[in-house]
């Protein structure tokens, strides 16, 4: 029990500890470069120097598409790996070199033996290579607006104050390529970088994620709009563009180990949203013949034909399947250890291993790295030990809900910004009607009332349910039998899991209900997902949500409300909630488990009823609030104030979170069960910056400011008590005050500590 505490306090530690680079965070907008502070790693092995390297597994396979051998799968990337001197395994893969290639190459030769040491690998380092991510450079926004329109929309003081706050916070994460450190290319050049230069401004997510990536980039663009920062948004999609001409399509992200994949495809998506803000149809001459060749990417390399075992239809539907057979350069060694793991009993073939890579770089693909939705044993390590999980990985045989629906709504976007060629604008109407009727026949269970995704190995649709259930719903695909029920029951038991979450959990809505250690799994709740579930309840007609939310019966909870196998989990079997500063705790089943239930038609942190309200706008109203309270109180919790609106929390409580010196943190995911936390697990400590958590604020805050209450946060000092107590009683030697946030208080339900 105190081993298994322990480790659940060591990976909290490194989450409050986590202060991401280039995301120094203040109360005031920023106006230059000098506000962003950037620091390198240097190595720092656990072992002696002395120390000879682990013997090391065969090399795998060299990929074609990753042709460095300083950068990519091969015998230098894996021995830096083994030598284990970077906490993460991205900082090695995202420093360029300092000499040339050849020369690199030469001197990892002369000390690449048997008997390498720990000492030989960080001189090396030392002298071969420089800081990670400087061929980037922070740049000054000289058109910023402190005060853009959107800020009227908020009515309360403090939120108004930390969403100026918060929209500050774009100077801090614009990026540029800084020619001046870039390496020439071709045999003699004076260094190698594994960085794909982009010839535009952009902005990063924050911390690790030191490039322009992806579907991020979707809601750092819906924040940038309400920033008013168009000229941003306009470079951040020339940059895709430039990428979908020079490469044939928009990878991962900007590093050379990125190029066997993609991220989902929310380009079209983008571009839709800066047309309709800006009304700027001089970039649909570039922009439109590049999203055809975006989709048509995806309809040559993602799509395969499957006959529905319901209805005997055929369809093309889409996947995410990446060609791979070695470990991802940036998270090599944790990879490497998933597929050469020495505590399981069972080892890998060179065969089964090289299929594991593969599953493991497409569920990097889905950017759900990783999820129970993607495995053929989703509890196969329990809780907390995920490679027995990874090792079941099915991403390729999945038909994803949410790929899917991205791409039936990408069709009917493009079409609608065609506005001469009909021919065209027609021929997308017609994919997406098709995609609409592969997803309705083959995710869409009318008994359950949900979306789940479709099985290819077992030619069924899946049970677990997730928040990808959403995704249909905020393309605007809306089942018949649900458009046809006027009582707007059906239309409710698409949220009904939504509503229990809300009066349950102190947070916002989690990936699944599954604990498994994985990221993308609970308690960890997205920003994305909040975005998405709001625009789905946005997409329901009037008609059907005018009632008032349901009660449950008497005695029951709000998973009563649920319909009926919905969530593949009983209601004993859902995550716990624990009860901070009261020594209580949530039960597990029953009315007393709505915790946050206020019986005055809200909830906790949920903002105050509004007249008129039907049951989508109740919901809407309390996610947007309780949404704004997980970003405002873990930035509060980590040292951020607002002169005259919010004090800064004594020395005392910013001790106990490790942030006498900090300012702020905005996570890129939050605990479901602390409202003032960030999230846990995954493959690297929890970052923050954090461009897309940003995106998600400033959106709510212009669509949903009117409505919108300062939050109830925690008392610091009364979860430090009630960790503390919970330790003391486990005979921990965890010492008050020790560097933790109410995340500890989770994880200690999750080892039996604060057991329900």
């Amino acid at each position: 029990m105190v081993a298994a505490l322990l480790g659940a306090l060591v990976a909290l530690l490194e989450v409050v500890n986590a202060a991401p680079q280039g995301a120094t965070t203040a109360t005031s907008p920023a106006s230059s470069v000098s506000s962003v502070s950037v620091s390198t790693a240097v190595p720092s092995p656990s072992a002696p120097l002395s120390a000879t390297l682990p013997s090391q597994e065969p090399l795998p396979p060299k990929q074609a598409w990753c042709p460095s051998e300083i950068f990519c799968a091969g015998s230098l990337l894996q021995t830096v790996n083994l030598a284990n001197v970077y906490s993460d395994p991205k900082t090695f893969v995202d420093k360029p070199t300092v000499k040339s290639s050849e020369q690199v190459l030469s001197d990892f030769s002369a000390f690449n033996s048997s008997n390498a040491t720990e000492g030989a690998v960080v001189t090396f380092l030392d002298n071969d290579f420089g800081g990670e991510g400087l061929e980037l450079e922070a740049l000054a926004l000289s058109n910023f607006n402190p005060t853009p329109a959107f800020l009227q929309n908020v009515s309360d003081p403090l939120l108004k104050a930390w969403s100026q706050t918060v929209h500050g916070y774009w100077t801090q994460l614009i990026r540029g390529t800084n020619e001046s450190a870039l390496c020439s290319e071709g045999e003699g050049g004076r260094c190698e970088s594994s960085l794909i230069p982009l010839n535009h401004t952009f902005v990063i997510p924050g911390g690790r994620f030191r490039e322009q990536y992806y579907w991020d980039s979707f809601w750092i663009v819906q924040g940038l709009i309400q920033s008013e920062l168009y000229d941003i948004v306009n470079s951040t999609l020339q940059n895709f563009m430039d990428e979908l001409e020079t490469i044939g399509f928009i990878p991962n992200g900007g590093r050379i180990y990125y190029l066997n994949r993609s991220q989902p495809p929310l380009f079209v998506h983008m571009l839709s949203s800066y047309v309709a803000a800006t009304n700027d149809t001089s970039i649909l001459g570039r922009a439109l013949p590049l999203a055809e060749k975006e989709l048509q990417w995806w309809s040559t390399n993602r799509s395969v034909s499957v006959t529905s075992p319901y209805t005997n239809q055929s369809y093309t539907m889409y996947r995410y399947a990446v060609n791979n057979t070695a470990p991802r350069p940036e998270s090599y060694l944790t990879d490497y250890m998933t597929a050469n793991d020495p505590t399981l009993a069972t080892p890998l073939t060179e065969e089964e291993k090289e299929e594991l890579y593969a599953e493991l770089a497409s569920g990097a693909e889905t950017g759900w790295d990783y999820s129970s939705r993607w495995t053929a044993q989703p509890l196969a390590g329990g809780s907390n030990n995920t490679n027995p999980v990874l090792r079941s990985l099915n991403v390729r045989n999945t038909l994803p809900i949410c790929l899917n629906s991205i791409l039936y709504k990408a069709h009917l976007l493009l079409a609608d910004l065609y506005t001469t060629n009909s021919a065209q604008a027609q021929s997308h109407v017609t994919a997406a009607s098709s995609l609409r009727q592969g997803i309705l026949d083959l995710f869409w269970d009318s008994s359950k009332l949900a979306f789940y995704d479709f099985n290819l190995t077992s030619h069924q649709r899946n049970s677990l349910f997730s928040a990808a259930h959403f995704y249909p719903l905020w393309s605007g695909i809306i089942p018949d039998e649900v458009l046809g029920d006027q009582s707007g029951d059906k239309a409710f038991g698409l949220f009904a899991s939504l509503n229990m979450v809300m009066n349950r959990y102190n947070g916002t809505f989690p990936v699944t209900f599954l604990e498994t250690g994985l990221q993308w799994d609970a308690p960890n709740a997205w920003p994305p997902h909040q975005y998405i579930a709001l625009e789905a309840l946005r997409n329901l007609p009037a008609n059907l949500t005018s009632g008032s939310v349901p009660t449950p019966p008497s005695g029951k909870s709000t998973y009563d409300l649920v319909p009926a196998g919905q969530l593949g989990v009983e209601e004993d079997n859902l995550p716990g909630q624990p009860i901070i500063g009261t020594g209580a705790n949530v039960t597990k089943t029953g009315s007393q488990a709505d915790v946050n239930a206020l019986g005055n038609g809200t909830i906790v942190n949920g903002g105050n009823v509004t007249d008129g309200e039907g049951w989508a706008g109740v919901l809407q109203r309390e996610l947007a609030n309780r949404y704004f309270a997980g970003a405002l109180c873990s930035w509060h919790a980590t040292g951020g104030s607002i002169p005259g609106l919010l004090p800064r929390l004594s020395n005392q409580e910013l001790n106990y979170t490790q942030s006498v010196n900090n300012t702020g943190n905005m996570f890129e995911k939050f605990s479901n069960n602390n409202i003032d936390s960030a999230g846990s697990g995954g493959e690297y400590v929890v970052q923050a910056g954090f461009g897309w958590t940003n995106g998600v604020v400033l959106w709510i805050a212009g669509n949903y400011g009117k409505v919108l209450v300062a939050p109830q946060c925690p008392s610091i000092l009364a979860e430090e008590t009630a960790v503390g107590s919970a330790a003391k009683s486990a005979g921990s030697a965890v010492k008050s005050g020790s560097a933790m946030t109410v995340g500890v208080v989770a994880a200690l339900v999750g080892v039996g500590l604060l057991g329900m």
